[in-house]
């Protein structure tokens, strides 16, 4: 079975999407993975790490580029429930009923962000329970339901509290990030320096800087709903192969995780714009560690399965039509030239296909000349208008 027209269309915006996110923070490609893969599946995500490794920037950008409601919030020992749900519904109070208002709060979002998520109080945590596992905010008496689609929480550490344990179970996907290797500092500087030319243009006044939306909401729940079409009996005995040796290796995967980690496998195959699961989607049973001692163990585990089956490393390279489908994207997009953050972005997202050309199909010349053709021809309408 084809994926129909409208399924490929999606998948590649949202592809082009988590390369574009990706593209634009040093050695953070990973994050937009799981983002993406993320939001499809209807999972939630929490990214951990020391301050200062853009985590918050990232994600804040993520949800910039999707045309959907999102709520973000840091969350102190300090935070008040209403600061997330709503303030008292006091017409109603007063007729006897307890409620708040939601409105453009975290019950009514599709994307929510916590920042420091492990540091509300017990009342916002338990609240935030049957809002994470089963998209339900009661609201009083009433059950209201939540329309997230991925809730994304961000730690400095994952707490060993045992109290806390029933929350963050509810986060699936774990990703680790650090500081930027040091044969990486020059890329940093260099994504690090455009992103700070964005900001401190906008706070100049000078610029409108403001990312482009490129899924709606109804896009994304369409996808989801073809996950069940995914074919999964050819990985089946693979899979549960895996699961043994991982809990083997001591690593604790209960049964909630093992059938999630089903259907991010899915959620790999459909993001490939395949029908059908292969090995090479495993990767995402690579971010559902519970402890973060046991991320190590299961990227060996994991890494070493795919090998198995001959799939070399985790980043297989692109077909070259697929290269070029992003060319054409970046072609189509309408840039203000005289402004340096847009025609920028444009020229590092375009460098970027030409690197991917050299280092994964060095003989495609004539797909090479295309984006070199595209490169020369911002860097001429730059240099028209001054930039």
């Amino acid at each position: 079975m084809a994926w129909p027209k409208k399924v490929h269309e999606s998948i590649k915006r949202l592809n082009y999407v988590k390369s574009k996110l990706g593209d634009r923070f040093a050695d953070r490609q990973p994050v937009a993975d799981l983002l993406v893969l993320g939001t499809v599946c209807q999972e939630n995500i929490l990214i951990v790490g020391p301050p200062g490794t853009a985590k918050t920037d990232i994600i804040t950008r993520y949800a910039d580029m999707l045309d959907m409601t999102a709520f973000h919030y840091l969350l102190t020992r300090f935070t008040e429930p209403s600061e997330l749900f709503g303030p008292l519904d006091l017409e109603a109070f007063r007729s006897g009923t307890y409620s708040v208002r939601t409105e453009s709060m975290l019950p009514t979002a599709d994307i929510a962000f916590l920042d420091e998520v492990f540091q509300g109080s017990s009342a916002i945590l338990n609240a935030m329970l049957t809002i994470l596992n089963e998209r339900i905010f009661h609201n009083g008496s009433v059950r209201q339901r939540v329309p997230i689609l991925s809730f994304i929480g961000a730690t400095n550490t994952v707490p060993d509290d045992p109290s806390l344990r029933a929350f963050a179970d509810r986060f699936a996907l774990r990703l680790r990030v650090d500081p930027v290797d040091d044969d990486k500092i020059d890329d940093l500087l260099d994504k690090g320096w455009a992103l700070e030319e964005e900001r401190i243009t906008r706070d100049a006044g000078k610029e409108n800087v403001q990312e482009q939306s490129y899924m709606k909401r109804e896009e994304v729940q369409h996808l989801h709903g073809h996950l069940r079409e995914v074919k999964l009996g050819g990985v089946r005995h693979d899979y549960t192969q895996l699961i043994r040796e991982l809990r083997a290796e001591g690593v604790e995967f209960s049964d909630r995780r093992t059938l999630k980690g089903l259907k991010l496998i899915a959620g790999g195959a459909l993001l490939r714009e395949s029908d059908e699961a292969e090995i090479r989607d495993f990767w995402p049973i690579m971010h559902l560690w519970a402890r973060p001692e046991e991320a190590d163990t299961m990227r060996e585990v994991v890494q070493d399965r795919m090998s198995q089956a001959g799939v070399s490393g985790l980043d297989a390279e692109r077909p070259v039509a697929e290269i070029l489908e992003d060319l054409a994207t970046i072609r189509n997009q309408q840039v203000a030239f005289a402004s340096y953050t847009a025609a920028g972005a444009r020229l590092m997202a375009t460098n970027k296909l030409r690197r991917e050309l050299i280092a994964d199909h060095p003989s495609e010349v004539e797909a090479r000349t295309e984006v070199e053709k595209e490169i020369q021809a911002t860097m001429e309408r730059m240099e028209v208008n001054n930039v």
